[in-house]
């Protein structure tokens, strides 16, 4: 069983130590789980959106993410973001509340870091900048897993346990 929380929600490209060690242990958690086909903790109920800008660079990304929530059991919606003027606040900070009206957590992916820190600020769940994407900072993460598991499957492991760790 994971027993781990990570606060800061909405700032996830920064983990304090203290965070980074709790994640880092809960993926080896996972990782071990996996390796005994042992079931993992679910996220049974809960509902994921994955907000997705235009470019090829975020297609490796929405596959991992869709993978790593449906193992854990949540459901995956992909949205397409359609802000008629995404440099208005006002619009984003009422999509935001929307998305966190509907939605548990919220992946961003190919959308441009101010908007992405403007729909955290507003919506009131967890909100993840790219957390998928091999260029995030928890992806570095995965390389300190044990080679018993490729490291695709590590940096899916490092995504499930932000995931369990902050999603209530």
């Amino acid at each position: 069983m994971l027993s781990f929380q990570i606060h800061n929600a909405s700032a996830f490209q920064q983990l304090s130590p203290q965070e980074e060690a709790a994640l880092l242990n809960a993926a080896r958690l996972l990782q071990a789980a996996s390796l005994r086909a042992a079931p993992l903790p679910r996220l049974k109920g809960k509902n994921l959106g994955m907000l997705c800008g235009d470019g090829e660079a975020t297609r490796e990304g929405r596959a991992l993410f869709e993978r790593a929530a449906a193992e854990l059991g949540a459901q995956v919606a992909t949205i397409r973001p359609a802000f008629s003027n995404p440099g208005h606040p006002d619009e984003i900070a009422h999509a935001a509340r929307m998305l966190g009206r509907f939605y548990d957590a919220v992946e961003c992916l190919g959308l441009p870091p101010e908007t992405v820190r403007q729909i955290g600020r507003h919506a009131g769940i967890p909100v993840y900048d790219g957390a998928a994407e091999a260029s995030h900072p928890i992806a570095r993460l995965a390389d300190r897993l044990d080679d018993r598991t490729s490291p695709s499957d590590n940096r899916r492991f490092v995504l499930q346990a932000l995931l369990l760790g902050s999603i209530a």
